[in-house]
């Protein structure tokens, strides 16, 4: 009897509401939708350092099935479901952080540029941090965590020019290797390839090599974390005794790939390693209780990892609007 009181009462009170906006809605709505949205970059103070995170804009992967692998499509569709995302086109972000550490200015990946093979909706660097008020040139350090082509095709222009003319390049030899062999033009790589080749082979002389556990620059330091890609890396990245972990591609979703950290990722160059890395350093992560950022969660990628029966949890911390 309560409930359906209640639901009669809810009911009641939108069709009030309703009655209520129709009387002065003519008013209201002669206010034009502006189509507009707020810019695509977000800033946060870690320890002495200002962390800018911009966006290249949204990737869309499509239909889960075929690249979220080993668990049955239908468990994926319904983990998506139950979090109340879309089990027909599994969306990514791509959140690059610039952290300003007084003395450098250091960002991390760079988009998928000119290319659109994922859609029409990436290649958005430039102008977000043109909105955070970041000019390419004032770029010192750009670090790679991996070669893919969404992590690296924002190097250079359409023309071929670097678009951080006084940048070094930091990134794994092992995958700049692998990446940019010629060799593999003739592969399933090849789309992969010529888009390493074409941004790296630029700023080849400006590339420094970094290895695992290596603080190649300071308050930075490198985390070997392979299997995504051969050479693939996370990086520590600390300021007056505050520390983020910037995660790459250490897991591409918050839900399948944290709820069930062993379900492979078709693009990941050896899956087994790929998900014996994730569980590992997830579980660093959690146990020690480091923020993170992720490369490819939901904007701007910045939160908490915490481990659960099966796998791990991923709490988004709230955006601080005040620095």
């Amino acid at each position: 009897m309560t409930s359906d009181v209640s639901r009669r009462s809810l009911l009641a009170l939108g069709a009030g509401l309703g009655a209520s906006t129709m009387l002065g809605g003519s008013a209201l709505a002669r206010a034009p939708k502006l189509g507009t949205q707020s810019a695509y970059f977000y800033r946060f103070n870690l320890g002495g350092a200002e962390v800018t995170v911009v966006s290249d804009g949204p990737l869309p992967l499509g239909p889960p099935k075929g690249t979220f692998i080993g668990v049955p499509d239908e468990e994926v569709r319904k983990m998506l479901s139950d979090n109340f995302l879309s089990p027909d086109n599994v969306v990514l972000e791509q959140n690059s952080p610039i952290v300003n550490m007084g003395d450098k200015l250091v960002l991390f990946d760079t988009g998928m540029g000119t290319s659109k093979l994922f859609g029409p909706t990436t290649g958005r660097q430039q102008k977000s941090m043109a909105e955070a008020g970041i000019k390419p040139g004032d770029i010192d350090a750009v670090v790679l965590s991996h070669a893919h082509i969404d992590h690296i095709g924002g190097i250079v222009d359409g023309d071929n020019q670097p678009l951080f003319p006084n940048a070094q390049y930091y990134i794994a030899q092992s995958d700049f290797d692998f990446w940019t062999d010629e060799g593999k033009l003739g592969s399933p790589l090849k789309e992969f390839v010529i888009h390493a080749r074409k941004n790296l082979m630029p700023v080849r002389d400006r590339l420094v090599y970094f290895k695992d556990g290596q603080e190649f620059l300071p308050g930075i330091q490198a985390m070997s974390a392979p299997g995504h890609t051969v050479g693939h890396t996370m990086f520590m990245v600390t300021s007056n005794g505050k520390s983020f972990a910037f995660l790459g591609d250490l897991t591409h979703h918050a839900v399948l790939l944290l709820e069930k950290p062993r379900m492979e990722f078709s693009y990941d160059t050896d899956p087994k390693q790929a998900a014996n890395t994730r569980v590992k350093m997830l579980d660093m992560l959690a146990t020690n209780k480091i923020p993170v950022m992720s490369y490819h969660f939901a904007w701007p990628g910045y939160g908490h990892v915490a481990k659960t029966s099966e796998g791990f949890h991923y709490y988004p911390e709230a955006m601080t609007m005040l620095l």
